[in-house]
């Protein structure tokens, strides 16, 4: 069976940090683009992180450089995203993601997510 799951969501206080994982089952990871996209509610959707299946190259949103970090475990078959120095605009759902192509911090060309973990700053 094919899925993508995340975790590692929950509260966080401004300043702090947070990790996600997405684990992947069914496929591997890195014949695809993976990446991070992020969505909350009357806001806009927001490809945060693409690692790119070509020669593993990351790129990030400008919203968000800086302050994460995305990296996949090959062996393991699971994809991360480090987030530190987290503003309370950061709350969001964050899906994991698959492309065929980073288009900048959106993995693009495929249509397929994981169902999202929330990530909540607040003090």
């Amino acid at each position: 069976q094919v899925q993508l799951v995340e975790s590692g969501g929950g509260l966080v206080q401004p300043g702090g940090s947070l990790r996600l994982s997405c684990a992947a089952s069914g496929f591997t990871l890195d014949y695809y683009a993976t990446g991070w996209i992020r969505q909350a509610p009357g806001k806009e959707r927001e490809g945060v992180a693409c690692i790119s299946s070509a020669d593993g190259s990351t790129y990030y949103a400008n919203s968000v450089k800086g302050r994460i970090t995305a990296s996949r475990d090959n062996a393991k078959n699971t994809v991360y995203l480090q987030m530190n120095s987290r503003k309370p605009e950061d709350t969001d759902v964050y899906y994991c993601a698959l492309g065929t192509y980073c288009s900048g911090g959106y993995p693009s060309g495929m249509d397929y997510w994981g169902k999202g973990s929330l990530v909540t700053v607040s003090s």
